[in-house]
Protein backbone atom coordinates (compact mmCIF):
# COMPACT_ATOMS: atom_id res chain seq x y z
CA UNK A 1 0.00 0.00 0.00
CA UNK A 2 0.78 3.21 -1.33
CA UNK A 3 1.03 6.62 1.57
CA UNK A 4 2.06 9.72 1.43
CA UNK A 5 2.66 10.99 4.96
CA UNK A 6 0.75 14.08 6.28
CA UNK A 7 3.23 17.63 6.83
CA UNK A 8 3.98 17.94 10.04
CA UNK A 9 4.85 21.24 11.39
CA UNK A 10 6.60 21.53 14.94
CA UNK A 11 7.04 24.49 17.23
CA UNK A 12 10.23 26.50 17.14
CA UNK A 13 12.61 28.81 19.22
CA UNK A 14 13.48 32.35 19.02
CA UNK A 15 16.54 31.56 20.13
CA UNK A 16 20.41 30.68 19.22
CA UNK A 17 23.35 30.80 21.13
CA UNK A 18 23.98 32.55 24.07
CA UNK A 19 27.36 33.32 26.05
CA UNK A 20 26.95 34.40 29.76
CA UNK A 21 27.81 33.32 33.44
CA UNK A 22 26.28 29.91 34.88
CA UNK A 23 23.10 30.51 37.56
CA UNK A 24 23.31 28.80 40.69
CA UNK A 25 20.54 29.30 43.02
CA UNK A 26 20.43 32.09 44.90
CA UNK A 27 20.49 33.17 48.32
CA UNK A 28 17.86 35.07 49.57
CA UNK A 29 19.02 38.42 49.26
CA UNK A 30 20.08 37.86 45.41
CA UNK A 31 16.53 36.43 45.06
CA UNK A 32 14.55 39.17 46.49
CA UNK A 33 16.78 41.09 44.25
CA UNK A 34 15.46 39.47 41.49
CA UNK A 35 11.67 39.58 42.31
CA UNK A 36 12.79 43.45 42.19
CA UNK A 37 14.10 43.01 39.01
CA UNK A 38 10.61 41.21 37.65
CA UNK A 39 8.44 43.93 39.75
CA UNK A 40 10.27 46.58 37.59
CA UNK A 41 10.16 45.19 33.92
CA UNK A 42 6.55 44.85 34.50
CA UNK A 43 6.55 48.56 35.40
CA UNK A 44 8.29 49.37 32.42
CA UNK A 45 5.69 47.42 30.05
CA UNK A 46 2.81 49.45 31.75
CA UNK A 47 3.80 52.48 30.40
CA UNK A 48 3.80 54.16 26.99
CA UNK A 49 7.56 53.43 25.87
CA UNK A 50 9.14 54.43 22.72
CA UNK A 51 11.86 51.54 21.35
CA UNK A 52 13.73 51.64 17.97
CA UNK A 53 12.26 55.15 17.23
CA UNK A 54 8.45 53.41 17.81
CA UNK A 55 5.87 54.09 20.11
CA UNK A 56 4.53 51.11 21.61
CA UNK A 57 1.20 50.62 24.26
CA UNK A 58 1.37 49.68 27.52
CA UNK A 59 1.60 45.76 27.99
CA UNK A 60 0.02 43.27 31.05
CA UNK A 61 2.55 42.63 33.43
CA UNK A 62 4.43 39.11 32.95
CA UNK A 63 3.70 36.36 35.65
CA UNK A 64 6.62 34.96 37.00
CA UNK A 65 7.28 31.32 36.87
CA UNK A 66 9.81 29.46 38.74
CA UNK A 67 11.02 27.20 36.35
CA UNK A 68 12.17 30.56 33.76
CA UNK A 69 14.25 31.51 37.08
CA UNK A 70 15.95 28.42 37.24
CA UNK A 71 16.82 28.07 33.74
CA UNK A 72 20.88 27.69 33.46
CA UNK A 73 22.77 28.74 30.32
CA UNK A 74 26.46 28.87 30.23
CA UNK A 75 28.35 29.34 26.83
CA UNK A 76 27.50 27.77 24.16
CA UNK A 77 24.37 26.29 25.52
CA UNK A 78 21.53 26.34 23.60
CA UNK A 79 18.32 28.57 25.20
CA UNK A 80 16.23 25.98 24.21
CA UNK A 81 18.27 22.99 26.08
CA UNK A 82 18.50 24.91 28.78
CA UNK A 83 14.71 25.53 29.43
CA UNK A 84 13.96 21.89 28.49
CA UNK A 85 16.10 21.14 31.38
CA UNK A 86 14.53 23.60 34.03
CA UNK A 87 11.12 21.64 33.14
CA UNK A 88 9.42 24.52 31.31
CA UNK A 89 6.99 23.82 27.65
CA UNK A 90 7.77 26.72 25.85
CA UNK A 91 6.53 27.74 22.49
CA UNK A 92 8.95 30.96 22.13
CA UNK A 93 11.61 32.41 24.45
CA UNK A 94 14.96 35.48 25.01
CA UNK A 95 17.02 35.63 27.44
CA UNK A 96 19.07 38.98 28.75
CA UNK A 97 22.36 38.81 30.31
CA UNK A 98 24.07 41.35 32.12
CA UNK A 99 26.87 41.75 34.75
CA UNK A 100 27.90 44.78 36.66
CA UNK A 101 25.13 46.02 37.78
CA UNK A 102 25.12 45.77 41.89
CA UNK A 103 21.28 46.02 42.37
CA UNK A 104 17.53 45.76 40.51
CA UNK A 105 17.94 49.51 39.63
CA UNK A 106 20.99 49.08 38.03
CA UNK A 107 20.18 46.10 36.21
CA UNK A 108 17.24 47.62 34.94
CA UNK A 109 18.91 50.79 34.17
CA UNK A 110 21.75 48.46 32.17
CA UNK A 111 19.19 46.59 30.13
CA UNK A 112 16.00 48.88 29.21
CA UNK A 113 17.56 50.81 26.06
CA UNK A 114 19.16 47.80 24.86
CA UNK A 115 16.91 45.05 25.25
CA UNK A 116 14.02 47.15 24.73
CA UNK A 117 12.22 45.35 21.85
CA UNK A 118 12.54 42.14 23.90
CA UNK A 119 11.08 43.34 27.00
CA UNK A 120 8.10 44.91 24.98
CA UNK A 121 7.30 41.91 23.37
CA UNK A 122 3.64 41.20 23.52
CA UNK A 123 3.24 37.75 22.66
CA UNK A 124 6.29 37.27 25.89
CA UNK A 125 3.31 36.97 29.24
CA UNK A 126 6.30 35.13 31.13
CA UNK A 127 9.04 35.83 33.09
CA UNK A 128 11.73 34.25 34.95
CA UNK A 129 14.95 35.95 36.74
CA UNK A 130 17.83 35.24 38.61
CA UNK A 131 21.13 36.32 39.78
CA UNK A 132 24.91 35.63 40.88
CA UNK A 133 26.68 38.05 42.42
CA UNK A 134 26.72 40.96 39.93
CA UNK A 135 25.54 38.65 37.00
CA UNK A 136 21.57 38.73 36.04
CA UNK A 137 19.57 36.26 33.71
CA UNK A 138 16.29 37.29 32.33
CA UNK A 139 14.40 34.74 30.34
CA UNK A 140 11.10 35.92 28.65
CA UNK A 141 9.05 33.19 27.74
CA UNK A 142 5.72 32.38 25.78
CA UNK A 143 4.32 29.05 27.28
CA UNK A 144 3.52 26.38 24.45
CA UNK A 145 -0.36 26.02 24.41
CA UNK A 146 -1.84 23.17 25.77
CA UNK A 147 -1.21 19.67 24.18
CA UNK A 148 -3.97 18.48 21.24
CA UNK A 149 -4.38 15.02 23.43
CA UNK A 150 -6.10 17.07 26.31
CA UNK A 151 -8.89 18.16 24.20
CA UNK A 152 -9.07 14.41 22.26
CA UNK A 153 -12.03 11.64 23.29
CA UNK A 154 -10.77 8.18 24.41
CA UNK A 155 -9.37 6.28 21.75
CA UNK A 156 -12.57 4.67 20.36
CA UNK A 157 -14.61 7.78 20.98
CA UNK A 158 -12.38 9.12 18.21
CA UNK A 159 -12.21 6.26 15.93
CA UNK A 160 -16.03 6.51 16.24
CA UNK A 161 -15.71 10.23 15.03
CA UNK A 162 -13.65 9.03 12.08
CA UNK A 163 -16.41 7.04 11.28
CA UNK A 164 -19.13 9.51 10.91
CA UNK A 165 -16.77 11.92 8.83
CA UNK A 166 -16.06 8.70 6.51
CA UNK A 167 -19.80 8.40 6.30
CA UNK A 168 -20.64 11.56 5.44
CA UNK A 169 -17.87 11.71 2.64
CA UNK A 170 -19.08 8.45 0.98
CA UNK A 171 -22.75 9.39 0.98
CA UNK A 172 -21.81 11.88 -2.34
CA UNK A 173 -19.86 10.88 -5.37
CA UNK A 174 -16.37 12.47 -5.48
CA UNK A 175 -13.26 12.11 -7.37
CA UNK A 176 -9.86 10.89 -5.65
CA UNK A 177 -6.66 12.44 -7.55
CA UNK A 178 -7.89 11.45 -11.51
CA UNK A 179 -9.91 8.57 -10.58
CA UNK A 180 -13.84 9.07 -9.92
CA UNK A 181 -15.48 7.31 -7.40
CA UNK A 182 -19.71 7.05 -7.04
CA UNK A 183 -21.38 7.41 -3.63
CA UNK A 184 -20.73 4.43 -1.65
CA UNK A 185 -22.79 2.54 0.93
CA UNK A 186 -21.86 3.26 4.50
CA UNK A 187 -19.18 1.28 6.65
CA UNK A 188 -20.29 0.25 9.71
CA UNK A 189 -18.29 -0.12 13.31
CA UNK A 190 -16.24 -3.19 14.06
CA UNK A 191 -14.07 -3.42 17.10
CA UNK A 192 -11.83 -6.24 16.07
CA UNK A 193 -10.59 -4.01 13.65
CA UNK A 194 -10.76 -1.10 15.93
CA UNK A 195 -7.97 -3.55 17.95
CA UNK A 196 -5.95 -4.17 15.47
CA UNK A 197 -5.89 -0.06 14.05
CA UNK A 198 -5.45 0.59 17.90
CA UNK A 199 -2.13 -1.78 18.55
CA UNK A 200 -0.65 -0.54 15.06
CA UNK A 201 -1.10 2.99 16.15
CA UNK A 202 0.17 2.28 19.48
CA UNK A 203 3.39 0.72 18.19
CA UNK A 204 3.97 3.28 15.91
CA UNK A 205 3.79 6.15 18.95
CA UNK A 206 5.60 3.61 21.01
CA UNK A 207 8.46 3.20 19.06
CA UNK A 208 8.54 6.42 16.89
CA UNK A 209 7.81 5.25 12.97
CA UNK A 210 5.72 5.92 10.51
CA UNK A 211 4.78 2.72 8.24
CA UNK A 212 1.94 0.57 7.25
CA UNK A 213 4.37 -2.14 7.83
CA UNK A 214 5.34 -2.92 11.68
CA UNK A 215 8.34 -3.55 13.18
CA UNK A 216 7.30 -7.39 12.96
CA UNK A 217 6.92 -7.10 9.12
CA UNK A 218 3.25 -7.59 9.55
CA UNK A 219 0.79 -5.13 7.79
CA UNK A 220 -3.01 -4.36 8.11
CA UNK A 221 -3.55 -7.65 7.02
CA UNK A 222 -1.61 -9.90 9.18
CA UNK A 223 -3.12 -7.38 12.15
CA UNK A 224 -6.75 -8.11 11.26
CA UNK A 225 -6.01 -11.62 11.28
CA UNK A 226 -3.92 -11.42 14.47
CA UNK A 227 -6.73 -9.54 16.29
CA UNK A 228 -9.23 -12.04 15.26
CA UNK A 229 -11.02 -10.34 11.95
CA UNK A 230 -11.44 -13.00 8.98
CA UNK A 231 -11.33 -10.22 6.01
CA UNK A 232 -12.23 -11.33 2.43
CA UNK A 233 -10.46 -7.88 0.96
CA UNK A 234 -8.74 -5.29 3.37
CA UNK A 235 -7.26 -1.70 3.64
CA UNK A 236 -5.50 0.61 5.82
CA UNK A 237 -4.56 4.31 5.70
CA UNK A 238 -2.25 5.83 8.34
CA UNK A 239 -1.22 9.51 9.65
CA UNK A 240 0.67 11.14 11.91
CA UNK A 241 0.64 15.14 13.43
CA UNK A 242 -2.92 15.20 13.42
CA UNK A 243 -4.79 16.97 16.22
CA UNK A 244 -8.22 15.69 15.49
CA UNK A 245 -10.86 13.60 13.58
CA UNK A 246 -12.24 15.81 11.48
CA UNK A 247 -8.48 17.37 10.86
CA UNK A 248 -7.35 13.77 9.45
CA UNK A 249 -10.03 12.62 7.55
CA UNK A 250 -9.52 15.88 5.67
CA UNK A 251 -6.01 14.85 5.13
CA UNK A 252 -6.78 11.45 4.21
CA UNK A 253 -9.68 12.74 1.69
CA UNK A 254 -7.07 15.60 0.12
CA UNK A 255 -4.62 12.76 -0.66
CA UNK A 256 -5.36 10.17 -3.87
CA UNK A 257 -4.84 7.04 -2.48
CA UNK A 258 -6.44 7.77 1.13
CA UNK A 259 -9.25 8.87 -0.53
CA UNK A 260 -9.26 5.74 -2.88
CA UNK A 261 -9.36 3.56 0.06
CA UNK A 262 -12.53 6.03 1.93
CA UNK A 263 -14.61 5.87 -0.91
CA UNK A 264 -14.01 2.17 -2.01
CA UNK A 265 -17.66 0.57 -2.34
CA UNK A 266 -16.24 -2.70 -1.50
CA UNK A 267 -15.66 -2.07 2.02
CA UNK A 268 -18.53 -2.73 4.75
CA UNK A 269 -16.38 -2.20 7.75
CA UNK A 270 -14.01 -0.20 9.48
CA UNK A 271 -12.26 0.60 12.89
CA UNK A 272 -10.01 3.34 13.64
CA UNK A 273 -7.76 4.98 16.72
CA UNK A 274 -4.78 6.83 17.47
CA UNK A 275 -1.80 6.51 20.12
CA UNK A 276 0.38 9.29 21.55
CA UNK A 277 4.05 9.29 21.43
CA UNK A 278 4.83 12.15 24.12
CA UNK A 279 8.53 13.46 24.74
CA UNK A 280 10.22 15.93 26.44
CA UNK A 281 10.00 18.51 23.83
CA UNK A 282 5.99 17.67 22.32
CA UNK A 283 3.60 14.95 21.61
CA UNK A 284 2.68 13.39 18.14
CA UNK A 285 -0.36 11.74 17.45
CA UNK A 286 -0.44 8.78 15.27
CA UNK A 287 -3.36 7.42 13.22
CA UNK A 288 -4.48 4.08 11.96
CA UNK A 289 -7.70 3.82 9.86
CA UNK A 290 -8.55 0.13 8.47
CA UNK A 291 -11.23 -0.74 6.11
CA UNK A 292 -12.44 -4.48 5.56
CA UNK A 293 -15.12 -6.62 4.27
CA UNK A 294 -15.92 -9.68 6.07
CA UNK A 295 -15.03 -13.16 4.87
Amino acid sequence: MTITPPPFTPSKLAAGLLAAASVLLACPAQAQGSAQLVDLINAYRASPRTCDGRRTAPLAPLAMDPALGRVAVTTGTLLEHAIEQAGYKVARAEAISVTGPPDARAAMAAIETPYCSTLLNPTFSEIGASRRGDSWQIVLAEPAPPPASNFLPDSETAGKAILDAVNDARAKARSCGTQRFPAARQVTWNGTLGDAALSHSRDMAAHRYFSHKGRDGQGAAERAVRAGYRWLRIGENIAAGQNSPAEVVAGWLSSPGHCANIMQGGFTEMGAAYAINQSRTGERIYWTQVFAAPR
